[in-house]
């Protein structure tokens, strides 16, 4: 049983607690944050994040940094370069429910959720989230430190640059590249190359300004 350190006491480091202790080849033993404001999470003690790095902590085989994508994952991204600059070992967790080729390269502190289809010849980052129901298709590459939120469709041999975050049922064409810190919205499709810091949105659906029980009399 791997003995985990979860980096956070937000939403995110909640819903990866549950994961791992829903699955029996994880224990969460604690968390950690820099200069901790409380002592426990979750019925867990919080440990400063100094004593980690000088390894004066309990007892742990690895850490995973449960930060979101706050100023385009690159929180996540410093945290973990940090980390592994102190040769301490980042968790990296698939779900069971994923369906995931045999031959794909994931990198360090990737969490992979549930009913994730990830096809063969796929290269994802380290640090990089894939929510729920997403489709990364052959001989794509997902850069490091990106957030892909839920059913978002990632065609062939395209590459998703470091650092961006895709929207709830975002869609990139085939052979398409998406440059660094690009923020894709919600139901955006993505057919040509963008250029860094890109940032795409989609329009809001239209209140039409009547009420519902007016279209089932």
């Amino acid at each position: 049983m791997t003995r985990v350190i979860i980096f956070g006491t937000g939403k995110f480091a909640e819903i990866v607690h549950y994961y791992l202790n829903e699955d029996r080849d994880y224990k969460v033993v604690a968390f950690t944050e820099s200069s901790p404001k409380k002592r426990k999470f979750l019925g867990l003690n919080i440990i400063d994040f100094s004593q980690i790095i000088k390894k004066e902590s309990c007892d742990f085989d690895e850490i995973f940094v449960a930060i979101g994508y706050a100023q385009m994952n690159q929180v996540r991204s410093k945290i973990c370069k940090e980390i592994i600059k102190n040769n301490i070992k980042l968790l990296t967790y698939v779900s069971k429910k994923a369906l995931i080729s045999k031959n794909v390269v994931l990198g360090k502190n990737v969490f992979i959720f549930e009913k994730n289809n990830i096809q063969p010849y796929v290269t994802i980052g380290n640090g990089s989230i894939l929510w729920s129901g997403n489709h990364v298709g052959h001989h794509s590459k997902i850069g490091e430190y990106c957030f892909i939120t839920s059913h978002v469709v990632i065609s062939g041999n395209c590459t998703v640059g470091s650092n961006s975050f895709l929207g709830v049922n975002s869609s990139i064409s085939d052979s398409t590249n998406i440059a660094e810190k690009n923020l894709i919205g919600a139901s955006c499709h993505i057919n040509s190359d963008t250029k860094k810091s890109d940032v795409f949105i989609n329009k809001s659906a239209i209140n039409i300004k009547k009420k519902s029980n007016e279209f089932f009399n």
